[in-house]
């Protein structure tokens, strides 16, 4: 298998597994409160990945200083982007949220230009620019409510995510996939933790243990692929499989929680997929023009 096919699967195996990961802690929002939720999934990820990664013998790597501060912040990025995520997860419905969050290709390409200084020619601006109003359209800042917290808290979980991935591309190739992934689950348990102590928690039922363990068999396996695909196959060629998410978040939704989108939340997500395909396709072909003439 070539790096790009590898990488392809990886990032559909890793949209499933966070999208029926979500599923899980959407079943949780009714009996159980948000920031409890991810305190007990963090600790039970932690544990069982520290264990994995310690029989794998990823935990005597010792990264150089650069590789630490990177780690740090993109565990930072990761936890901040769970908190924002799941805070909206809770209040909106499986496919809103899974439809802001396919915003994070077009945001990725933005922050490139601006932050690592990569071209970005009219195109591509164009087609950010479009995907943005297809964002509008989902979130819809000038309904009778305004922009919400929740469809904001969306957003922000855009704004860190976008930050992990800048950061993860920039990881030295000896860093060990599984202890970054680790250090990932602690950050999110202590994200968690802070925000659980000023919420009083309640008892865990058979059914609410059994959503946890699915979520936390689904999150390590989302948490450990998430490193791998920014690692192999070129980023123009894996990106554009994320938006398999989105036909998950719909078929979940649908099912467990008897939820559709209405109309122009599908236009909007719509939009917002076929630009960020785009750009990712435009950012690939002037790769391969650069190459070419060097």
């Amino acid at each position: 298998m070539t790096d790009n096919m590898r990488g392809a699967v990886l990032m559909l195996a890793s949209m499933a597994c966070f999208t029926i990961n979500d599923a899980f802690m959407k079943s949780l929002a009714p009996q159980m409160p948000l920031f409890q939720a991810l305190t007990l999934r963090g600790l039970a990820s932690a544990l069982i990945l520290g264990v994995v990664a310690w029989r794998a013998g990823a935990l005597r790597f010792r990264p150089g200083p650069g590789d630490r501060t990177r780690i740090l912040w993109r565990t930072v990025a990761e936890g901040a982007a769970a908190g924002f995520f799941f805070l909206a997860l809770f209040n909106l419905s499986l496919a809103t949220v899974t439809a802001i969050i396919q915003a994070v290709p077009l945001v990725l390409a933005l922050s490139a230009a601006v932050f690592l200084g990569e071209p970005i020619g009219w195109r591509r601006l164009l087609a950010i620019a479009v995907g943005f109003g297809g964002v509008m359209l989902i979130v819809r800042p000038w309904g009778d409510a305004g922009l919400n917290v929740f469809a904001l808290s969306a957003l922000g979980a855009v704004v860190c995510v976008t930050a992990r991935d800048l950061i993860t591309r920039r990881l030295s190739p000896a860093v060990p996939s599984l202890a970054v992934a680790l250090a990932t689950a602690v950050g999110v348990t202590l994200i968690g933790v802070a925000g659980s102590v000023a919420t009083p928690w309640v008892p865990v039922g058979a059914a609410q243990a059994g959503a946890l363990a699915g979520a936390v068999l689904f999150v390590m396996l989302g948490y450990l692929m998430s490193v791998m695909v920014m690692r192999v196959g070129e980023v123009g060629f894996v990106q554009p499989f994320r938006y398999s998410s989105l036909v998950w978040a719909l078929l979940l939704g649908l099912v467990f929680f008897e939820e559709w989108p209405d109309l122009l939340t599908l236009v909007g997500a719509g939009i917002v997929a076929a630009t960020g395909i785009f750009t990712i396709w435009r950012e690939q072909a002037v790769a391969r023009r650069q190459r070419r003439t060097t």
